[in-house]
């Protein structure tokens, strides 16, 4: 008998079906043991001796896979093709060499990037040993995120009270966040006008040119900065003469972009489908690891954790095969497309790109088979990968130059038309940079102005991050691993150091806080060159270029040090170093850009940087408990605060009471009076006090409605104010299913409800504009059941039971739910990535602790 052991069991489900009766095939739950969170899991002193722990969920599956193993003659380790996976086969072989099972036995590892009957034959035929070098890489990287997060976030615990935890990687990302929301917060607003003439020739035939140069001089986008330039400018053309000097037209081509690697399927999923790197993640993941199709489970696409941007020969070949047979000889090129030019900095492991497993499956032909996420990823998958071995688009690109008669000035207008689809035949770009303007047929000769047109402009502030864009910021820099990007955002979104409002990271005030502080006190490390090149130290010790101790050594000399220099600080000057560092940002200037910290409440005190347990971050001032003045520690903030100091008129409601705009505990909210119903007064009873009576009364005339985040305070005109006011709205009738849709705004912004299905409104300002079409849409997507704003994942039921486990938002974080069971969620563990069977591990641990707990109780009581 054969044991094969894979992580998953819907990968070992899979499988299991592609080999004979000679395989068992059985499932570790992916790691089988990890770090104990304690200090100690890790010794420097010991030459970075690692403790690894049972936890008691795999100690089932353990007795299972040890069981197999005493009647095995072969054990073959068959774990994911990455450094993970291998890290995993690492942990299963250890154990049972440990346990004394491996005497005799035959121990193989084998790889295959795809689930299909072919890749896992191919791999049990071409079995290999268990590479030390991707193991040491996983062992460096693993005591590298354990010393930083053990030792930095007792500080963090200590100096700035509510602070949750600071990981290695996701602290740069969130330094990036906080660095953008600084630009947006210091950016000031150039003005700029920009000029185009409106041209017409003899045959009343018109074009739209912009200026490139004027009297000589190249235009640019600063040339013209003010009302008065513009002028000058126009009364200058309006004198001259013009004719069409040069009408050209050339072919251009677009080439097709490459197949998908781990981080461009996060960004493309994130622009096109609005999918988030986790969730992305999630679908891939079942994509990978099958799907039932007539009976049978198939691995739809191949490996989805990968760096690598080529695809196999055998692949290529079939692509080039279905293209000319779809499509015809015209869309394949005379040779493949390569991409291998197009790694990723720090590309490593050494895997084909995400595609299909069958390019004959085409996304229709299985749409039956997938749910509505499944299938749009699918086809994305698919129509990339095909499509990157595909033709070039061709266009007709015509310029036509405009020159006045004495040559000094020019214009041009350029258009292009599509001459020949090639790939986006099947994968169309969504790009809108290239000129769309057809342009008339013209000839040369004179050529009049109709129209000149200006037009007043002021520069705009960086955007802030998106997924996609923090995804892609991160690769750039080099930092951190594609299989690790949607695990950094979530954390640092479920942490609470950033909120995404219209899919748009905002650093909370804690956020900014804590990168403040990791900057000020911890400096090397979230500095974006030493994590990048920590990084490809860590990809040298895959390379056998460098010794994974000696890494670990390197880093934690300096590292050591720097928080032990940081431990000795007292709180008091911990703020008063964050004061200084954060300065303009957090405190307002005089004319001469100088910081003013001084109280506005008692005018003798001095304003500071302080921070409370639950509320975060704010500023104060330094003669409390006398003086209680507060403010938030984001100036835009204090100033939608003063603003709303007193109530504001915005306009009158339907019923014809006033509406105003005010700031409550809670933020910003509409409030107006109700119209009082007739005959209300009859039905309370004449014996309570008239006093309570009309205030009870006036509390139930009066109706708050909430502002939903992302709306600014400025654009709530009485429009936006009487919309809000309306709330629950209903939209229309579902087709589908005869019921109204409603539109209503929640704890967790605006939402669409129908029957027993709820959608989000990502986007927060289409609230004012969502129709019935879109709404039936978003409604279509949605999966049943009641939306639970605290419900961060739904991960099924539970084996034993059947009993629902779910993920939670939590006052303290995220936890698992299971009957009346709390489990705390370990603060390296992503709470949107972990699978149920991760969840099943700590229920486990729970019960245990639970039940030792209660143990101890009765000792104590029998003593």
């Amino acid at each position: 008998m054969n044991l094969v052991i894979v992580e998953s069991p819907a990968k070992a489900k899979t499988i299991n079906k592609y080999l004979g009766d000679n395989y068992t095939v059985l499932a570790s739950y992916g790691h089988i043991r990890d770090l104990p969170s304690k200090n100690g899991s890790v010794d420097p002193d010991q030459n970075f001796k690692m403790e690894w722990e049972v936890d008691s969920f795999s100690k089932k599956y353990l007795k299972e896979i040890t069981d197999a193993a005493k009647d095995s003659s072969k054990i073959i380790l068959a774990t994911d093709p990455d450094r993970e996976g291998e890290a995993i086969a690492w942990h299963v072989k250890e154990y049972l060499d440990e346990k004394k099972l491996l005497k005799d036995k035959e121990i193989e590892r084998v790889v295959f990037n795809e689930i299909t009957k072919k890749a896992v034959t191919h791999g049990i035929e071409n079995p290999r040993q268990i590479e030390p070098l991707l193991v040491d890489a996983y062992m460096a990287r693993r005591a590298l995120d354990y010393l930083v997060g053990f030792n930095i976030s007792p500080i963090l615990w200590t100096k700035l009270p509510g602070s949750k935890s600071a990981g290695r990687v996701q602290s740069v990302a969130l330094k990036l966040i906080t660095e953008r929301e600084h630009e947006i917060e210091l950016f000031k607003p150039e003005e700029f006008w920009t000029l185009s003439i409106n041209f017409q020739d003899k045959d009343k035939s018109k074009i739209t040119a912009s200026i490139s140069q004027l009297d000589g001089e190249k235009i640019e986008k600063f040339s013209f900065k003010n009302k008065e330039e513009i002028e000058k400018a126009i009364s200058n053309i309006k004198t001259k003469k013009f004719n069409i000097t040069d009408i050209s037209s050339k072919v251009v081509s677009r080439n097709p972009s490459g197949p998908f690697t781990t981080s461009t399927l996060q960004q493309v999923a994130s622009s096109r489908l609005g999918f988030g790197a986790s969730r992305t993640m999630q679908i891939a993941q079942k994509l990978y690891q099958g799907i039932e199709i007539e009976g049978d489970t198939v691995g739809l696409i191949t490996y989805m954790r990968t760096d690598g941007t080529n695809l196999s020969a055998d692949a290529v070949s079939d692509f080039r095969n279905f293209i000319k047979k779809e499509y015809g000889n015209e869309y394949l090129p005379e040779n493949p497309n390569n991409y291998s030019g197009k790694k990723a900095k720090n590309a490593q492991e050494a895997h084909e790109a995400i595609r299909p497993t069958d390019i004959n499956r085409n996304p229709d032909s299985i749409k039956k088979y997938l749910s509505s996420d499944q299938q749009k990823l699918y086809s994305l998958i698919w129509s990339r990968a095909l499509s990157s071995q595909m033709e070039t688009a061709k266009f007709d690109r015509n310029t036509i130059t405009i020159e006045s008669e004495d040559g000094k000035t020019i214009c041009k207008s350029s258009g292009s038309v599509l001459k020949f689809d090639g790939y986006l035949k099947v994968y169309s770009n969504q790009n809108k940079d290239d000129d769309e303007q057809i342009l008339p047929e013209m000839s040369k000769g004179p050529i009049n102005i109709e129209a000149l047109i200006d037009e007043q402009h002021f520069t705009q502030p960086p955007p802030r991050y998106s997924e996609a864009s923090l995804v892609k910021k991160l690769e750039e820099l080099g930092i951190g691993r594609p299989s690790t990007y949607a695990s950094i955002i979530s954390t640092i979104a479920n942490r609470g150091y950033a909120e995404i409002v219209s899919k748009r990271f905002f650093p909370t005030d804690r956020g900014k806080l804590i990168s403040a502080f990791l900057e000020k006190l911890f400096s090397k490390y979230v500095d974006y060159n030493f994590t990048a090149g920590l990084e490809d130290q860590l990809d040298e010790i895959t390379s056998g270029k460098e010794s994974w101790l000696k890494v670990l050594e390197m880093f934690w000399k300096d590292f050591n040090s720097n928080v032990s220099e940081v431990k000795e600080k007292r709180t008091r000057e911990v703020l008063d170093l964050l004061n200084e560092s954060l300065g303009a940002l957090i405190f307002d200037t005089d004319k001469e850009g100088n910081i003013v910290r001084k109280c506005q409440l008692c005018e003798t005190g001095s304003l500071s940087l302080k921070n409370s347990f639950r509320g975060g971050a704010f500023i104060g001032c330094s003669n409390y408990p006398e003086c209680k003045f507060t403010r938030p520690l984001s100036k835009a903030k204090a100033a939608a605060q003063s603003q709303l100091a007193e109530p504001k008129f915005i306009g009158k409601h339907e019923n014809g009471n006033d509406i105003f705009l005010k700031n409550g505990r809670f933020g910003p909210y509409l409030q107006y009076e109700k119209v009082l119903e007739e005959n209300i007064e009859e039905e309370k009873p004449k014996k309570r006090k008239k006093t309570k009576k009309k205030k009870s009364e006036v509390n139930e005339l009066l109706k708050n409605v909430s502002i939903p985040k992302g709306i600014e305070l400025e654009n709530i005109d009485l429009d936006k104010a009487k919309f809000l006011c309306s709330l629950p709205k209903s939209l229309g009738i579902n087709p589908e299913n005869q019921k109204e849709i409603t539109l209503n705004t929640g704890r967790f912004g605006p939402y669409l409800k129908c029957e027993n299905k709820s959608a989000r409104i990502e986007n927060v300002e289409e609230i004012f504009s969502i129709g019935l079409n879109r709404a039936i849409t978003l409604i279509a997507e949605a999966k049943p059941g009641r939306m639970s704003s605290s419900i961060i994942k739904d991960l099924g039921e539970h084996p034993e039971d059947k009993k629902p486990v779910r993920i939670m938002k939590g006052q303290y974080g995220p936890y698992i739910k299971y009957k009346s069971l709390n489990a705390t969620i370990p603060e390296e563990k992503d709470p949107v990535e972990l699978t149920m069977e991760e969840a099943l591990i700590l229920i486990e641990k729970r019960r245990e602790y639970d039940k030792n707990k209660k143990n101890n109780k009765i000792k104590k009581r029998k003593k």
